[in-house]
């Protein structure tokens, strides 16, 4: 390694891109001798969440992804918590969707108990200790928000159990995208109006710029006064029906009934369990 450390080190730092780990790159994948694999890093997921002046909006693409392949299209990523609390997940889907269910349940449970509405701080706090207890394995990264009696909240909680209370926050692999659009755009004491424009171009951002986002944006809105709205496909980048429409398929490659000639059936008896079956080849 002692070449690598040995490279100067210029004054001034260049502008542009830096390339200078390629070589390092290179060397170690042609070392016989070295176990460090060099693959590309999968991506997957933009979510948002972001407060204004009478509540909070959140917003999530819609692609599940299995390996390099698109699992669904339509994949609901905003979970409910409480009639006041949604969550939105992304990592593995079992583990977003199951550790959503878990907390929602003790959130209920809690409710009838001490009869009164879930406060925010309290859904926080129950995720935080169930990822912390798992120590990462489980894999859920959330963006939690809602409103209660202190106002509007939200909340980032990473799979390893820590977390911050920010105004807006992103994440996901397509959250540096996000986010540069709520640094570029957000503002104190938004509209929600303001607030959803900002959430969807959010969400585009993470749609158009990582591998892994995709589809639809999903936008949930937590007011105030106690209503939710939740809009399914609030924008649909990617329209399907459209790309067919462009798509101008030969007749030569439109095969008809009979293209394939069968050129012999065999009927063989097969003997099982003391019975004869007829099985067709």
């Amino acid at each position: 390694m002692s070449e690598f450390l040995d490279q100067s080190t210029p004054s001034s730092a260049p502008s542009g891109f830096d390339f200078s780990l390629s070589h390092r790159n290179a060397t170690l994948s042609s070392d016989s001798k070295s176990s460090i694999n060099m693959v590309a890093k999968k991506t997957g997921t933009t979510i948002v969440g972001t407060v204004f002046d009478g509540g909070v909006v959140l917003g999530a693409d819609t692609r599940a992804t299995a390996g390099s392949e698109v699992a669904d299209k339509f994949c609901e990523k905003i979970h409910y918590l409480a009639p006041n609390i949604y969550c939105c997940g992304a990592g593995t889907a079992a583990d977003t969707e199951k550790t959503t269910e878990l907390i929602s349940s003790q959130l209920s449970l809690l409710r009838m108990s001490t009869q009164s509405p879930s406060r925010v701080v309290t859904a926080c706090t129950m995720l935080k200790r169930m990822l912390f207890r798992y120590q990462g394995h489980v894999s859920a990264a959330l963006v939690l928000g809602g409103c209660d009696i202190s106002g509007p909240h939200v909340f980032q909680i990473y799979p390893h159990g820590s977390t911050g209370k920010l105004p807006y926050t992103t994440m996901g692999s397509g959250s540096l995208a996000a986010m540069s659009v709520f640094e570029n755009e957000w503002k104190e004491n938004m509209s929600e109006s303001e607030a959803v424009d900002i959430v969807q171009k959010a969400i585009t951002a993470g749609i158009f710029n990582d591998l892994g986002s995709g589809s639809n944006c999903d936008v949930t809105i937590i007011r105030l006064d106690g209503t939710v709205e939740i809009r399914r496909g609030a924008l649909k980048e990617n329209p399907v029906e459209p790309l067919r429409s462009m798509i101008n398929r030969s007749s030569k490659f439109t095969m008809g009934k009979g293209t394939t000639a069968v050129l012999k059936d065999t009927f063989v008896k097969a003997k099982k369990g003391g019975e004869e079956d007829m099985v067709t080849d």
